[in-house]
This record gives C-alpha cells, sequence and structure tokens, in this order.
C-alpha cells in the first residue's frame, strides 16, 4: 500500500486493559507517540483520572483527551480503552472497542474480571493481536477473533508440561467430558 492509502485506513493508537486502580493488565501500544514506557504509563494515568468517574458500564463512553479520541467500556473491575487520534470515526472505534470486549470475554467464558484476565493473560494479548496489527483494524467480529486465537492457543497434543496453565485445564476438561460421555 502507498502512504496515502495507509492514511486513509482506520487506525488505533493504543488499546488499554487497565484494572480498577488503573494498574495495567495488558497493553499494547501501535504509535511511537509514547516512545518511552513512562510516558506510556503518564498516559495511561491521564485516561484512568479522566474517566474513573464515569459510569460507562452499560455502553461505551467517548472522550477527547489531548488530540485523541479515547472509547472506552468498564465491566467489573476491568477497564477497557481503544485510542486513535482526534480525526479517528469514533463508531469504528467503538466497534474495535466492542470486539476487544467481547472477544475477551468469550475467550473467558463470561468471567471477566481481572483475576482471570491474568490468568489468561496470553489469549488476552493474542486477541490484541488478532484485532489490530500495526495499528491497522484487521477484525472487529469477537467469534472469528476468539476462534482463531482459541485455535492457535489450546494444542491438546501437547505435552501438559509445555502447556499453559489455562490450556492444560483446557485439556484435562476436555478429557474428563470425553472419558464421562463414553
Amino acid at each position: 500500500m502507498s502512504p496515502s492509502k495507509l492514511d486513509l485506513c482506520p487506525s488505533v493508537k493504543n488499546m488499554l486493559l487497565l484494572d480498577s486502580d488503573g494498574r495495567r493488565v495488558a497493553v499494547k501500544y501501535f504509535s511511537d507517540e509514547w516512545a518511552t514506557n513512562s510516558a506510556m504509563e503518564a498516559f495511561e494515568n491521564l485516561v484512568f483520572s479522566k474517566t474513573q468517574r464515569t459510569n460507562a458500564r452499560n455502553e461505551a463512553e467517548i472522550i477527547l483527551l489531548e488530540n485523541h479520541v479515547v472509547v472506552y467500556k468498564f465491566v467489573q473491575d476491568l477497564h477497557f480503552f481503544v485510542t486513535g487520534g482526534d480525526e479517528e470515526n469514533e463508531l469504528i472505534l467503538s466497534s474495535v472497542l466492542q470486539a476487544f470486549f467481547e472477544s475477551v470475554n468469550l475467550l473467558l467464558r463470561g468471567n471477566v474480571d481481572k483475576k482471570e484476565a491474568l490468568e489468561n493473560l496470553d489469549l488476552i494479548l493474542l486477541c490484541i493481536d488478532e484485532i489490530i496489527d500495526g495499528g491497522i483494524v484487521l477484525e472487529t467480529d469477537p467469534n472469528v477473533i476468539a476462534g482463531k486465537v482459541a485455535s492457535n492457543s489450546v494444542d491438546s497434543g501437547a505435552p501438559l508440561s509445555e502447556q499453559t496453565l489455562s490450556q492444560a485445564l483446557a485439556t484435562a476438561r476436555e478429557h474428563l467430558a470425553r472419558s464421562l460421555l463414553k
């Protein structure tokens, strides 16, 4: 793609998943606008402080902050954020946020909280990678995203010693279900 066509694509500057105290659970930056870790943390603190008094539990909320459009949603003790430039379409950013949340919800089987998110951090990071690549939106269908993440992350043929805890538990559940159905 030529740079002029790339500029026409909707883009995301970062995706943040913070806990109810504003601490990182999973974050991914796609812009060099925040060159250092301290700059990233300062932005995360600013976003969290400006949004924590709102009630974004049912529907996504939108805020314009330092020439960035931030779309966010809170679920239990997790805060989901998607940031784009001030020229980005809020509806596209909102669909990315909804895809992020719904994919995580599917992967965590409806148990979306900090403890579960930390135990399945690998799935959440893979989820972000399936939605965005280099800031460009790739996919917004949560079923497709969760399906790709689940198929890439669980290899029931791998030895238990090479699986993550969540993968090992999923494998054990699968073997138990098979033995009960016999």
